[in-house]
């Protein structure tokens, strides 16, 4: 509206739609409404959600085990990789059809993107919760950053370009027998 007056100014008017359905009050369409909500940051202090976080280091962790860079990513998924660098740093929320996209890109089930979460950030009915009431097995998380280790990505992938299957079973065997005995 002008400053002073009750009737809409011409941008309003031009960029709001009346909507019958709820007394005639003019609402600004979809897209407009998609831009004055701004990006997803749900924290108060403009951090992302540690929720956020969490899903897009396991797509950061799951790319990376695969070998797969940023844009090769990207152009699976019709993103730039600047696109996949902010999901991956929490920055953007990923939406349900883009974690379905995402997962089936990556080759993983859709629930791999909240394993191993903490409980700290899982919430009240977080992972002690899925252990108890979940159908999967309950697993011990990693008391260290193991998993996100350049080494172990590297070791990973060196394992799997060995391309006769006896012989890289005599390699996980002799790991297996120069690490301490499972007990």
């Amino acid at each position: 509206m002008l400053l002073g007056s009750s009737t809409p100014g011409w941008f309003e008017e031009d960029t709001m739609m009346l909507d019958e359905t709820k007394g005639g009050r003019a609402e600004p369409p979809p897209a407009l409404a998609a831009i004055a909500a701004g990006p997803a940051v749900p924290e108060k202090d403009g951090r992302p959600s540690p929720i956020d976080v969490h899903v897009g280091t396991r797509i950061r962790l799951r790319r990376t085990l695969l070998g797969m860079s940023q844009e090769r990513l990207g152009e699976a998924l019709g993103l730039t990789f600047q696109q996949v660098q902010k999901y991956e740093r929490g920055v953007n929320r990923v939406g349900a059809s883009r974690l379905f996209d995402l997962a089936r890109v990556l080759d993983v089930a859709i629930s791999f993107f909240f394993d191993d979460m903490p409980d700290s950030i899982a919430g009240p009915l977080g992972a002690s919760a899925r252990r108890l009431h979940g159908l999967a097995e309950a697993q011990d998380p990693f008391g260290d950053d193991t998993m996100n280790r350049r080494e172990t990505l590297e070791l990973v992938r060196a394992y799997y370009r060995i391309a006769d299957p006896a012989v890289r079973k005599r390699v996980f065997d002799l790991i297996k027998t120069m690490g301490p005995a499972e007990g």
